[in-house]
């Protein structure tokens, strides 16, 4: 199993393990990022390992080059001394560096892809975490408006027509007979409280007024003389009742005199 695939299996059962115990959507979020960061940097210290490794294959299989090159020249000096039994034996040196040299430089190569590959699924890994915390903050909002939408409902659904909507139309009622009983009390004791016999006699006396005062209209409107516009002022005054039939009478008296 790669590096990457034991990222993923750790992440997907932390992932799982808190989405199974999720009560707090934000405090889970944070959490993921957190995991994920923390696998971002073991994923980190083993692609630097592997990178270490590459580069100690390269450096292992240049010096084994060297060594090759070394052995080669050793032979070279032996022919020219003629010690070709020391030159055959330096060539030996030589092909067993020079074969070792090649398996480490393919070994190298090989070994370069991978961390090539490698440096690769480090990018995305870090890509998808940088995402991940910028969808963050829009997922936190959205949880938010989900509990919100969950609360209304939960509250609306619990205020049936039979419990509060029914303790507040009572409630109105109430208050509405007891306005009506108030003005109904006011009414009565309106009615029956004081003297009845001087309220009468004030009715009355609030109706001579009114002749009164359709008299004295008439007079200012040149409709009755002067004489009678005279006496109609003296009507309501000093307990004497004026009949119409009297003013008009007046009035003739007036008319006959002119």
């Amino acid at each position: 199993m790669g590096i990457f695939d034991r990222l993923s299996t750790m992440l997907r059962s932390n992932i799982n393990d808190l989405i199974s115990r999720a009560e707090n959507p934000e405090k889970m979020l944070n959490q993921l990022i957190i995991d994920m960061k923390s696998n971002l940097a073991k994923a980190k210290q083993e692609v630097a390992s592997a990178i270490a490794d590459e580069k100690k294959l390269q450096a292992d299989a240049e010096t084994m080059r060297k060594q090759a090159e070394d052995w080669e020249r050793r032979a070279m000096l032996a022919v020219q001394e003629g010690r070709d039994d020391l030159a055959k034996q330096a060539l030996l040196r030589y092909n067993e560096h020079l074969q070792g040299a090649q398996q480490l430089h393919e070994t190298w190569v090989k070994h370069k892809a991978e961390t090539e590959s490698l440096k690769g699924s480090l990018r995305q890994l870090n890509d998808k975490i940088e995402e991940a915390k910028r969808k963050k903050n829009i997922l936190v909002a959205r949880a938010r408006r989900a509990e919100a939408q969950h609360r209304i409902q939960e509250t609306m659904s619990g205020m049936s027509d039979k419990s509060a909507f029914e303790s507040f139309e009572r409630m109105t009622e109430k208050i509405e007979d007891a306005e009506r009983k108030a003005i109904a009390s006011a009414e009565l004791q309106e009615e029956f409280s004081g003297d009845q016999l001087m309220k009468q006699f004030e009715a009355l006396e609030y109706h001579g007024s009114s002749d009164q005062q359709l008299l004295e209209l008439k007079a200012k409107m040149g409709l009755l003389g002067a004489g009678g516009a005279k006496e109609t002022r003296q009507i309501g005054k000093g307990g004497e009742d004026v009949h119409e039939a009297e003013v008009l009478e007046i009035e003739k008296d007036d008319h006959t005199q002119s």
